[in-house]
C-alpha cells in the first residue's frame, strides 16, 4: 500500500504563477518594443516619397541668371546684367511674404539702411546697386512688399523688387519648397560678367548675411 506521502511525490508539479512585478515587466517589455515598430513606421520615408530638396544656389565663380524684376513703389525694372554692366551689385534674398511679414526680414533691411552710406561708398556713388528680393505669390504681393517697407524709401543705392510666384528664386535654386516658406534667406555679390564673387545661402530662418559681412565682401572684390 503506498503511503500518503508517496504518492503526493508522484504528482505532476503545479507551474509556479508568476509575480506581478515579473507581469509589468514583461508588459513593459511588450509596450516598448511596439512603440519602437511605430515610431519606425512614422518616420520611414513613403514608398516614392521624394525628400525635400535643399537650396542649389549659384556657387563662387559660377554665373548667375539674369532676371527683370519690378522695382517697389515704381513703374521701372530691374535687370541684373543692366546694373552688373556699371560694376559690382549686390543681390539679397528675403523671405518675403511666406504667409505673414518676416520679422527677421525686417530688421535684416534695417540693419543693410543703416549702412547705406558705407554701402555706397564701396559700390562706387552709383544709382541702384543693392538689390532686395522680395518672393511671395502673385496675388497680393506688391501690397504685402509695401506694407513690409512700411512707407520707408530706401536710400541709395538700394532698391526692393518683387518676385510674383518665386520664378526668380526658383530659377536661383532658392526656392523653399514647403507650407508657409518662400525662398531660403541668401546674400550675393555679383561681379563682372554676372560672376558670383561671394555668397551666403541659410538653410533655415536666421543665420544671415549681416551688413559687415557684405561690406568686407565688396572690399575684398574691388581689391581684384
Amino acid at each position: 500500500m503506498i503511503s500518503l506521502h508517496s504518492a503526493l511525490r508522484r504528482l505532476p508539479a503545479v507551474p509556479r504563477l508568476a509575480s506581478f512585478g515579473s507581469i509589468r515587466r514583461s508588459m513593459a517589455s511588450v509596450s516598448a518594443a511596439a512603440y519602437l515598430v511605430l515610431a519606425a513606421a512614422v518616420m520611414a520615408p513613403a514608398a516614392g516619397a521624394v525628400a525635400p530638396k535643399g537650396p542649389n544656389a549659384p556657387k563662387v565663380g559660377q554665373k548667375a541668371p539674369d532676371f527683370e524684376l519690378s522695382v517697389l513703389g515704381e513703374q521701372g525694372y530691374l535687370t541684373l546684367s543692366d546694373l552688373n554692366a556699371s560694376g559690382t551689385v549686390v543681390v539679397v534674398v528675403l523671405r518675403g511674404f511666406p504667409g505673414y511679414q518676416c520679422p527677421l526680414c525686417r530688421r535684416q533691411v534695417a540693419a543693410y539702411m543703416n549702412r547705406a552710406s558705407a554701402f555706397a561708398k564701396e559700390l562706387g556713388n552709383k544709382d541702384i546697386r543693392f538689390v532686395m528680393v522680395y518672393p511671395g505669390a502673385e496675388q497680393g504681393l506688391d501690397a504685402n512688399a509695401k506694407k513690409f517697407s512700411a512707407g520707408r524709401t530706401l536710400p541709395l543705392p538700394m532698391a526692393m523688387v518683387t518676385d510674383p510666384d518665386m520664378k526668380m528664386v526658383s530659377e536661383w535654386g532658392l526656392r523653399w519648397d514647403a507650407p508657409r516658406e518662400t525662398a531660403y534667406p541668401s546674400a550675393f555679390v555679383i561681379g563682372p560678367g554676372r560672376r558670383v564673387l561671394w555668397s551666403k545661402v541659410s538653410k533655415g530662418h536666421g543665420d544671415r548675411a549681416t551688413a559687415e559681412d557684405l561690406l568686407a565682401a565688396i572690399r575684398a572684390a574691388n581689391k581684384k
